[in-house]
């Protein structure tokens, strides 16, 4: 279980301390709850990612243990350090926006006629709850040739999941290299 730190102060001499001892900033939210900011060990916080097997990971902050799921992120644009994170609670029962991460399997046939596989979008957008949560989305593009796309409407959706983005909106395929 990854271990942080509630913050008192939000001042910004305060916040350059806290990244400098090697702290990512945090902010954790949920429908109903009150906001709390939170710091953790960039390397124990990056390890405890790579690790999860599910999108809903355990957190403590402050001796309250907290299910959360990362909603958004920002890195530094030169040096690609990560400077804050967003984490959202994974309340049982509430229907929220979860964004899941696309996955695929195999190789596009495309590829062999100088074709470039192309990830429109690396994560979908869909609103449920965290019972109905998919890990993610495991889509097949063996039979993806150039100029083909795999749009939203070809997702299979489980029970309880929606997704707002318009169906045509094309999630991989392969474009013809120039």
């Amino acid at each position: 279980m990854l271990e942080g730190i509630a913050r008192d102060s939000m001042t910004k001499q305060e916040t350059k301390s806290l990244r400098r001892d090697g702290y990512l900033i945090a902010n954790i939210y949920g429908k109903g709850l009150e906001n709390i900011n939170a710091a953790f060990k960039m390397n124990e916080f990056i390890r405890a990612l790579k690790s999860k097997e599910t999108l809903a990971f355990d957190v403590t902050v402050g001796g309250n243990a907290i299910k959360v799921v990362v909603q958004e992120y920002q890195k530094c644009p030169i040096t690609s350090d990560l400077l804050h994170v967003d984490l959202m609670v994974a309340q049982p029962g509430v229907k929220t926006t979860y964004k899941v991460p696309v996955k695929t399997v195999g190789t596009p046939i495309g590829l062999k006629n100088k074709g470039l596989f192309v990830f429109h979008k690396k994560r979908v957008p869909v609103k449920t709850t965290i019972e109905n949560l998919p890990e993610n989305f495991t889509l097949n593009v063996d039979a993806l040739d150039t100029g083909d796309n795999i749009l939203v409407r070809d997702l299979e959706l489980p029970e309880g999941v929606e997704c707002f983005l318009d169906p045509r909106v094309p999630i991989v395929g392969v474009i013809k290299a120039k």
